[in-house]
């Protein structure tokens, strides 16, 4: 197929920026930063590979936004302090160069922390204990200690976390930053009905559930220049909980969707296993064309979209963009793949993330 008759390579505008093609990089937990958290020479060689390899856009792995609560793994980046700003425009500028806009992704684990630098308490919208496990190849095990439930004031100073990474992402020179809001961790801990059984006005209906991600988005919206790009990731199943379901189906859908696009959202971001399949029993609809239909703001997609086909589909289905993440670790250079009518590799799980999900050294390029 020509590129010019192909939905993954028609430009598009995303904020102040003119993507050339559809296709961006997932955002991937690698743990691979300092013990402090501060990001890395082999990481900024790392993202670039990527923006060469012809991905329109790069989404940065979860990265923590304060100092107390909000790490989740131990080597995870942060952007919490001045020397996070500093090492980030390494990654930025190598990003950059290669011609590519990069985001971060600002996520606080609240509950579902596993290693935290800064912290041992863990926090969460009640006192539940999580669901499953710690991760092993984050370096967790056993399972997830109960958190501590946080008080009015531990919101506040929760919401004001993530303006103040949104603005340390502003002096690191990203493009955007991207609230994550999805699987499972504290945000969307906010947003799941079993673990929120708060009494106030971020519990009971889904309205109030969805507020403090609202608010995060509102928040960091108002703070960040309008050149800069403010989206949120949402997603029904967690990485502790893969069966999870909004309990409210399509109406759950229309009120976190209609609410986060009210609150500034310049793209929803929405991830599943298979995005291409219908988001509730019953239902044909997925989580993207309903986030198409009930959101105003362009919708990318995630999740189970690594052939070309697949990804096709969820273009042509309401999607304005899609990210891609074990497809671009087994095919760093994906878009120009396709493009070339080049065949792509296999995704390699033993290969890739073992022992450990850490950047592996062949996954580096030389620094030239």
């Amino acid at each position: 197929m020509p590129t010019e008759d192909d939905p993954l390579f028609e430009p598009l505008d995303l904020g102040d920026k003119t993507l050339e093609n559809r296709v961006g990089l997932a955002p991937m937990t690698r743990t691979s930063a300092t013990g402090d958290g501060r990001a890395t020479a082999e990481m900024a060689r790392y993202y670039a590979k990527f923006a060469r390899g012809g991905f329109s856009f790069l989404l940065t792995e979860g990265t923590y936004p304060d100092t107390s609560h909000s790490q989740g793994y131990d080597d995870q980046p942060g952007l919490a302090t001045d020397e996070h700003v500093e090492a980030w425009r390494t990654v930025t500028d190598a990003v950059h160069d290669e011609g590519s806009p990069i985001f971060a992704q600002l996520m606080h684990a609240g509950a579902l922390s596993q290693g935290n630098h800064y912290e041992d308490e863990t926090v969460g919208p009640s006192a539940v204990e999580p669901k499953g496990e710690q991760l092993e190849m984050y370096g967790g095990e056993g399972g997830f200690d109960e958190p501590r439930e946080l008080t009015a004031e531990g919101i506040d100073d929760l919401i004001e976390g993530f303006v103040a990474a949104a603005e340390r992402a502003v002096e690191a020179n990203f493009d955007g930053v991207e609230i994550h809001g999805a699987n499972g961790y504290v945000l969307d801990q906010f947003l799941t009905t079993y673990t929120n059984r708060r009494q106030d006005e971020y519990g009971g209906g889904v309205e109030n559930r969805i507020r403090l991600t609202a608010e995060v988005v509102e928040a960091v919206r108002a703070a960040t220049p309008e050149r800069f790009v403010v989206g949120v990731r949402l997603s029904q199943s967690k990485v502790n909980d893969p069966d999870y379901r909004w309990p409210g189906g399509e109406g759950d859908a229309e009120a976190i969707f209609g609410a986060v696009s009210d609150a500034g959202a310049d793209y929803l971001h929405v991830t599943e296993e298979n995005v291409a399949a219908p988001a509730f029993e019953g239902g044909t609809a997925t989580l993207s064309e309903l986030a198409d239909r009930y959101g105003d703001a362009p919708v990318i997609a995630n999740g189970g979209l690594e052939e070309p086909d697949a990804a096709r589909r969820v273009l042509e289905s309401g999607a304005d963009l899609l990210t891609l993440g074990t497809g671009a670790l087994a095919n760093p250079d994906w878009p120009t793949r396709v493009a070339e009518g080049r065949s792509l590799e296999a995704f390699d799980f033993e290969r890739i993330l073992r022992p450990d999900a850490s950047i592996d050294d062949s996954e580096v390029p030389a620094d030239d």
